[in-house]
């Protein structure tokens, strides 16, 4: 039976599915054709022409359900027979409508429930025959591309559900297999030890608490891509149940699915993701792996599913602190989603040495608040330095009266910060670097280490606007084409877009700071000593939460236009797409999160003048940074933005996929009315999960971390710590999700975290620009330094040295004091520009000491571990073996001093021929 099916589908690769087309010539240069899709066996071409001619019942059930007389269902993922797999499922509603007495004759009813419209019906009616008619054609296509089908409905009064269960047989898994180039195994090796604080920790004879043995660990292999004339070479390949992975399967017909022609080909109406945005279907997914939780009765561990295993293992709660099996994620989910996973807890686990020096910096100012002399001068000045009023209608005040602000701003202003910054710079670059080493080392033992994106099809929203076709160079296929010349056009008035929302930051930014003047007057009049003296303090805290909810809301807005932007600008492919989308929705949360942090940390206190000359914004004066200087406000912002911003995530993505899960249970529920005592079918469990919504929330979540915890850490040094408490929150958020809320995504192939690590990259060389121009201008590290440096070392007197005397035509409070470095003339003091010369050169060297280090490492650290260099050639080698073209050269190459087999292990060159099991 395989060999003529094997003989048949060799013969239909020469046609077209496009059923359509039977009266055209069938040429090979239009969208659909073998090139770019499918194909057609012969043996339907006369069948599906029969079948057009007559009012046939349901296309489905003809010509895919071969179910026997006996109602036996077999549980799991399977067809009625309890044999043939299911690889994938398509969904579609179609709503019951009563008839109406009007028409109730003249209305010819279909299969499915729904009325053939006549000449006089209404549009609504149109575009439902129309959807019908493309799944129909659809169906047709994908029998004849060699799928076998077989179809299900849950219904009531009110409504029809029908699912489309469909599975590829051996031979189109085969021909798909070398199209799409998966890897074949050659020869198994011993699993490879991937984490270096479990070879560290082993080194130290240290016992290891996050080590955990996870069953069912995915076999790891040499391999090479799949050649079907080779088939005897490879491992497994007798089994033709086993051979191809679940995931494999699903690419396979998800291809499939993607390249079916369900309409006229001019038209590009081609794919089942069309199908999906144009209504025809609801859903479209592959399904779990039975139940996520554990069975009722006691079992072993390899008895689990590969969806109970990741559950009980990864998913739940209590493994916080365990190892991720990343086998077993990539097995079930893909390598794409696997890297996320995998770059989530390198970076969680890198994030471990950071908190711990940034909080004992903490602790160390903490424990050094005693002998900050500046500080005690203050608390102990008493009315000795009177200080000028901070508004027009202010009084006067003393500086005693913000010892407990002088206090608390050095713990985050003293050296230890200036030192755990430096210590951050080098961090962000070295992270980076060895998490290249890491992605190479994954992406080999993945087998996508020489993956490069096949020549992409374009989207189906492409396809459906794009005003005319063209011949694609690469592939010499006509495909749906929009003029480049338009596109720039449309990217120039979209960036144009981009810059007016960025203006509209920047006047809500305004807008806070306006705010928060406001509130500390109102605060400074109240008549209370307490709240006078910390008015500042709180008018900082209550913007930098009204701060926040613009930020939220902005970034929904914005989201929300930057993907109407990326439609309208017309990208060909999803990669293109998705870079766009990204760029965008990156630059303006950017703007969005560090406007104001980039506000506090570098121009606030800069433009407010001096008595008898104050700098004025909308007529009111320029803000001035609080008691405890700048870096305790930037710090009270971070706090709130940061860590307000992961609080709302986790809560967001904890609650928002169980309130759509119920909603789609509730849906399902009313159809299912009376039925709902029997168990439902698997289908019908995964119908009523959450679709998947991708990676890229997620990763702008982390980026935006990686931003905070980095360009801003002088300020913040807890920044590390929150960061870390919130991924491991994060990764079992995630986790469970997946697992447990999300319906089963289609796996992806990838090779590394895509556009995501080159912004990586540019926020970790702004960290250092940022941190330099912190330490440098916002810091008093450097007044301090120079102060020592001529003056006194134990820094007496250095209170009185910062403060400036108002000038003589100063009549309100003569001989008041403000914070500056002038004469009493509101000239610059000569320290001043001593002071600038030394911001600068530290400026200069410290970038350039960094950078410089960078480098270093850069050049030390190898993208490419030298084993896994060794790897790569021994695979090549065993690949170049297994795909040579007569035995006789594999012999006399063998009998040159081919390496022997590892012990244990099944030999790719044993007597007869590579990856004989037996």
């Amino acid at each position: 039976m395989l060999r003529k099916g094997s003989e048949l589908l060799k013969g239909d690769r020469e046609v077209l599915l496009d059923l359509d087309s039977r009266a055209e010539a069938q040429t090979t240069d239009s969208y659909g054709s073998l090139q770019n899709g499918s194909f057609i066996p012969p043996r339907y071409l006369s069948a599906a022409a029969a079948d057009e001619d007559m009012d046939a019942e349901d296309p489905i059930h003809i010509h895919c359900n071969t179910r026997s007389n006996q109602s036996f269902t077999q549980p799991g993922n399977y067809f009625r027979d309890g044999r043939t797999k299911i690889d994938f499922v398509l969904v579609w509603e179609i709503r019951s409508r009563r008839k109406r007495r009007g028409k109730a004759k003249s209305e010819v009813r279909g299969e499915e429930g729904e009325a053939i419209p006549s000449e006089g019906s209404s549009r609504s009616e149109r575009r439902k025959a129309q959807l019908a008619q493309w799944r129909e054609k659809f169906v047709q296509n994908l029998e004849s591309a060699g799928l076998l089908l077989e179809k299900e409905e849950t219904a009531n009064e009110k409504k029809t559900i029908h699912f489309l269960k469909i599975s590829a047989p051996w031979d189109v898994l085969v021909y798909y297999a070398e199209e799409l180039c998966l890897r074949a195994p050659l020869q198994a090796q011993p699993h490879l030890d991937l984490n270096t604080s479990a070879r560290v920790l082993r080194r130290l004879c240290i016992p290891n608490v996050m080590m955990e043995s996870v069953p069912n660990r995915p076999l790891d292999y040499y391999t090479c891509a799949f050649r079907k004339s080779k088939m005897n070479r490879f491992l497994g390949c007798e089994d033709y149940e086993t051979y191809f992975t679940t995931t494999q399967r699903h690419r396979v017909v998800y291809e499939i699915l993607a390249r079916t022609v369900y309409g006229k080909r001019k038209r590009a109406e081609v794919g089942v993701d069309r199908l999906i945005n144009e209504g025809a279907y609801t859903a479209a997914f592959p399904l779990h792996e039975g139940p996520f939780q554990l069975p009722k009765y006691e079992s072993r561990p390899d008895e689990l599913n590969q969806r109970q295993v990741l559950y009980h293992y990864w998913a739940r709660w209590c493994k916080w602190y365990k190892y991720q099996p990343l086998d077993h994620i990539r097995e079930y989910f893909g390598e794409k989603i696997a890297f996320y996973f995998a770059w989530l807890g390198f970076y969680t686990a890198w994030l471990l040495p950071a908190a711990m020096v940034g909080t004992l910096i903490f602790v160390s100012g903490v424990m050094s608040m005693g002998t900050n002399t500046p500080a005690k001068e203050i608390c102990s000045s008493g009315a000795h330095y009177l200080m000028c009023p901070l508004c027009k209608t202010c009084k006067a005040w003393n500086m005693s009266d913000i010892c407990t602000m002088a206090k608390l701003g050095y713990l985050f202003d003293h050296p230890g910060t200036v030192f755990f910054s430096v210590f951050m710079s080098f961090w962000a670059v070295t992270f980076l670097e060895y998490w290249k080493r890491k992605m190479a080392t994954l992406a080999h033992h993945w087998d996508c280490m020489d993956f490069h994106e096949e020549e992409e099809r374009p989207r189906p929203e492409f396809a459906a606007m794009a005003p005319s076709m063209e011949q694609n160079p690469v592939t010499g296929v006509k495909e749906p084409y929009f003029p480049e010349k338009t596109r720039l056009s449309r990217m120039f008035t979209g960036s144009m877009v981009i810059i007016m929302m960025l203006c509209v930051v920047m006047i809500f930014l305004v807008t806070v700071v306006v705010c928060r003047g406001i509130i500390s007057v109102v605060i400074f009049h109240t008549g209370s000593p307490v709240l006078r003296t910390e008015a500042g303090t709180i008018a900082n805290i209550s913007s930098s939460i009204v701060n926040l909810g613009l930020i939220l809301l902005m970034g929904r807005v914005y989201t929300a236009l930057a993907e109407q932007l990326t439609k309208w600008e017309m990208h060909r492919t999803q990669t293109q797409y998705d870079n766009a989308f990204i760029f965008k929705v990156f630059i303006f949360q950017f703007v969005n999160f560090y406007s104001s942090p980039f506000y506090v940390a570098f121009f606030k206190g800069r433009f407010v003048g001096y008595p008898t000359n104050y700098g004025t914004l909308f007529g009111m004066r320029n803000e001035d940074c609080g008691p405890g200087g700048c870096l305790i406000e930037l710090a009270e912002q971070l706090f709130i933005i940061m860590v307000g911003k992961q609080l709302i995530n986790n809560i967001q993505e904890f609650i928002l996929p169980k309130v759509k899960a119920w909603q789609q249970k509730r849906t399902l529920a009313k159809v299912l009315g009376g039925k709902t005592s029997r168990e439902p079918l698997r289908w019908e469990e995964d119908y009523q999960l959450v679709e998947c919504e991708g990676l890229f929330e997620e990763y702008l979540e982390m980026v935006l971390q990686f931003g905070f915890i980095t360009i801003f850490v002088a300020a913040f040094p807890l920044a590390p710590l929150f960061a870390l408490l919130n991924n491991w929150v994060e990764i079992r958020l995630d986790a469970h999700k997946f697992v447990c809320e999300y319906r089963r995504p289609v796996a992806e192939r990838a090779q590394n975290i895509g556009v995501w690590f080159n912004i990586l990259e540019a926020l970790s060389h702004l960290s250092v620009i940022a941190n330099a121009f912190l330490i440098a201008f916002t810091s008093d590290f450097l007044p301090r330094l120079l102060y020592q440096y001529r003056f006194d070392n134990e820094l007496s007197g250095y209170v009185n040295f910062t403060l400036a005397y108002a000038p003589l035509n100063y009549t309100e409070y003569p001989m008041c004091r403000y914070k500056a470095f002038r004469d009493n003339n509101g000239n610059y003091s000569l320290f001043y520009w001593e002071l600038l010369a030394v911001r600068l050169g530290f400026i200069i060297a410290f970038e350039h000491v960094v950078f410089f280090v960078l480098r270093a490492i850069d050049w030390i650290v190898p993208d490419v571990p030298e084993s896994l260099e060794v790897k790569i050639k021994r695979e090549r080698y065993l690949a170049k073996q297994a795909l040579a073209e007569n035995q006789e050269a594999l012999l006399v190459s063998r009998g040159r001093g081919a390496p022997p087999a590892t012990p244990g292990t099944s030999s790719a060159a044993s007597d007869a021929s590579f990856g004989n099991m037996s």
